[in-house]
């Protein structure tokens, strides 16, 4: 790697070195705290790229495979090691990349150790059966065999968990990797691939392409070298990745947006409630697919859960997620803060009614990034767009109810269907809301977002190809189950 103008020049990782962009191009990585920071050059690669990264891929597809599932996972057991002793480099270096605050990133960043060490151990598990055979002289069972080279494609919101929650189940069940990271987090992707070259993975197995996503998703969507493809970002994009994938006979797994939903039934314990939702809607700026978007709440406690929350809200702290006393950094790049923008005009001309924030926030510290205010609306009826849209920001958008049974009516009155909660302390209702909450994750008494590395992790509805992420699960993507039949 070499300087630029004062700031690093980072590279593709291809065939276990890194390489240039065959463009010879770079764009800048910039800090959204604060546009004037480039935070280091990245390759703005082409579909030549792409090309090199596969082949390599395939090279070494048929060593690794035959490695021992304990022998891969001695690998990420080395790749964790390294990755926790960059824990507070890397974490900066997203912050700086993302805008996320430092604890939120530092927690995602260990989080990555986790997942790696996870996996490590799923070498070792079962990968098979033995069933019972009509014939009484042979053997007949099943086992897992891997898919042979995997396209990942990752998002800039978490630049650290989401690439290891794909890349690290594809390792160890013995495919090889092409990663395509946002070319917003793109450093902090560079710096994840250091680790596992420092833990000694073999040359073309984990590879590194960085660009634009229009010219490097679309190439490795429809590569004929990539046997399965791995993708979370948006519906417009996953629709045009699974339509590539299937058109070549591919596999391929789509986590895509929520519009989730917290219902607020009238017993529910309204400082709780309150937490969860600003928590779950408002930390990483509202940047994660599975934040709460719309709060749902029974009239009764309506008014009452509603001024809680305004009070909450005015406290909170907007600022660069490197210092200590931020709450909420900005929007992760220009493009998403004039996104969350338009659709909070779209919210005031369609008639629903500004609580709190509404703008781009401005004051000392403030006016070189991308920052937007904390937003809440009232009077929201269910047809409108900021009840129906995946905004991706600080904005939460209040609907009131007159019944549990029009809570979950209404949470399921939309397309997406990926996480949703609901405060309530009746058993009755946390059985109802299970049984009939159409949602991937369902969450009772805790804020939308989250999920334990060890549970499967998807949506129902547009949210997903209905495939699983995380945990025991992701052997079901990222294998095939091959059937053996054996007579002496």
């Amino acid at each position: 790697m070499t300087a630029f103008q004062g700031e690093q020049v980072y590279r593709n990782y291809i065939q276990g070195e890194w390489t240039a962009a065959s463009t010879g191009r770079t764009v800048p990585s910039l800090n959204p705290a604060n546009r004037q920071e480039v935070v280091g050059y990245v390759p703005d690669s082409a579909s030549e790229d792409v090309d090199r990264a596969v082949a390599a891929a395939q090279a070494a597809s048929r060593a690794w495979r035959r490695l021992s599932g304990a022998e891969r996972g001695s690998v990420l057991h080395r790749a964790a090691n390294v990755l926790e002793r960059r824990a507070d480099e890397i974490a900066e270096t997203m912050t700086r990349e993302m805008g996320k605050t430092l604890s939120e990133a530092k927690g995602e960043t260990l989080r990555g150790v986790a997942i790696l060490r996870y996996y490590a151990g799923e070498g070792m598990r079962s990968i098979g059966e033995v069933i019972p055979s009509t014939d009484s002289e042979a053997l007949l069972f099943t086992t897992r065999v891997p898919l042979g080279v995997v396209g990942v494609i990752s998002p800039w919101n978490f630049p650290v968990a989401i690439p290891l929650w794909k890349t690290a189940p594809a390792l160890v069940y013995g495919n090889t990797v092409v990663l395509k990271p946002a070319q917003e987090t793109a450093v902090t992707a560079a710096k994840v691939t250091e680790c596992f070259a420092e833990a000694g993975i073999p040359a073309g197995v984990l590879n590194l392409v960085c660009g634009s996503g229009s010219v490097i998703g679309p190439a490795l969507a429809e590569h004929p070298g990539v046997n399965g493809i791995t993708f979370t970002g948006s519906n417009a994009v996953g629709k045009q990745v699974g339509r590539a994938a299937l058109a070549r006979g591919a596999k391929y797994q789509l986590e895509m947006g929520g519009k989730n939903p917290i219902i607020i039934a009238a017993d529910a314990n309204l400082d709780l409630a309150v937490e969860a939702t600003i928590s779950g809607g408002l930390k990483s700026t509202g940047q994660k697919c599975t934040a709460t978007s719309r709060v749902i709440i029974v009239r009764e406690v309506y008014e009452a859960f509603k001024a809680k929350l305004l009070s909450q809200i005015a406290s909170i702290r907007l600022g660069d997620g490197m210092s200590a006393d931020s709450w909420m950094g900005p929007c992760a790049n220009e493009r998403q803060m004039d996104t969350v923008l338009q659709y909070i005009q779209q919210g005031l001309d369609e008639g629903a009614v500004l609580l709190a924030g509404g703008a781009r926030a401005d004051g000392p510290g403030l006016s070189d990034g991308f920052y937007v205010q904390p937003t809440v609306f009232d009077g929201v009826t269910p047809q409108m767009s900021v009840a129906r849209e995946e905004i991706f920001g600080p904005v939460l958008a209040l609907i009131a109810v007159d019944s549990l049974q029009e809570a979950i009516d209404t949470a399921n009155d939309s397309d997406y269907g990926l996480s949703a909660s609901i405060y309530t302390q009746n058993i009755g209702a946390v059985l109802s809301f299970i049984r009939d909450m159409d949602a991937g994750l369902v969450r009772v008494n805790a804020e939308t977002a989250g999920v334990e590395l060890q549970a499967p992790f998807g949506g129902m509805k547009m949210s997903s190809s209905h495939s699983r992420e995380q945990g025991q699960a992701a052997i079901e993507f990222f294998t095939s189950i091959k059937t053996v039949f054996v007579k002496p």
